[in-house]
């Protein structure tokens, strides 16, 4: 009788017990990989760009992860700067992304309300278009007729009105899932209290949509400040960007076989995305989660 009566207990507890290793062993398996990922993805990339960074032209030359018989980092982020035209480029690349990133986030957002709060099939329809620029590429050459036709053609306010039109998608995509689980209520209740809708939405609803807009912020930062392809036609080189800069000189033989100078020219052209990314990072992944809710 005593035997019976215990034998489901040890039973339970070894099956317990094998779960448990179980649910550890996976765990462990996930940190595994993830460090692995870590290390591959990014810790090599970015091991390799600081070492060849800080080496001469001789040593460069040789692509290898050895490190540097003697250090030349500041040696050469110092003649990037100085001969590479590094800093009215960089003026230039503020110049556009600033602008670019605070246009289409306000109109974005505006646009992602009224989506989000007129359910109908029109509206959805209306949604599948303007998110359809995530994975339809504009003609660029029709832009740049178009922006010839106007003069905007090699001015910032071209550039401007381009990116705008390009990333509004990006926008409208993630504000549009978030404002969805915003509950209507806050809205009725300031219409009742007489607001128009424009109070209603800098004083309700854009307030909400902190992270989200933190997460978009991001992304559209670092589409422009690392493009090239669209300033390179749409700019002609009237004026420059950072990548725009680093093409156009590597052309010009400036930076011909000289990793070192390439690569120290991307870390200075990176510094800026690496604090915002580790300024905002928790809210970029809350931004990015919230605005897949649909």
């Amino acid at each position: 009788m005593s035997n019976a009566s215990f034998e489901p207990v040890a039973t339970n507890s070894g099956v317990h017990a094998a779960g448990h290793k179980g649910a550890l062993g996976k765990r462990v398996l996930h940190t595994v990989l993830l460090v692995f990922l870590v290390v591959v993805c990014l810790g090599v990339p970015f091991y390799l760009l600081v070492i060849t960074a800080g080496k001469d032209q001789a040593e460069a030359l040789r692509l290898s992860l050895a490190l540097p018989t003697k250090w030349h980092l500041f040696e050469n982020f110092g003649i990037v700067l100085s001969q590479g035209k590094m800093i009215p480029a960089f003026f230039g690349s503020l110049l556009v992304t600033l602008p670019s990133v605070v246009v289409a986030l306000i109109f974005g957002s505006m646009a992602s309300w009224i989506l989000a709060r007129r359910a109908t099939k029109a509206m959805a329809l209306v949604y599948a278009l303007c998110i359809s620029g995530l994975i339809l590429p504009p003609a660029v050459v029709t832009v740049m007729l178009l922006l010839k036709m106007i003069g905007l053609a090699g001015t910032a306010i071209g550039m401007i009105c381009v990116y705008v039109g390009i990333y509004l998608s990006t926008v409208i995509f993630f504000v549009t899932g978030f404002i969805r689980t915003i509950p209507i209520s806050l809205e009725e209740a300031a219409r009742i209290d007489g607001a128009k809708p424009m109070r209603v939405f800098f004083t309700i609803v854009l307030p909400l949509l902190g992270p989200t807009m933190a997460s978009a912020t991001i992304l559209l930062i670092l589409y422009i400040w690392n493009d090239v392809f669209y300033a390179l036609f749409i700019l002609s080189g009237k004026m420059d960007t950072l990548p725009l800069n680093l093409y156009n000189v590597a052309n010009a033989g400036l930076y011909l076989n000289n990793w070192h100078y390439i690569f120290a020219y991307i870390i200075l052209m990176s510094l800026p995305l690496l604090i915002i990314f580790a300024v905002a990072q928790k809210k970029i992944i809350s931004g990015i989660t919230g605005g897949a809710v649909k």
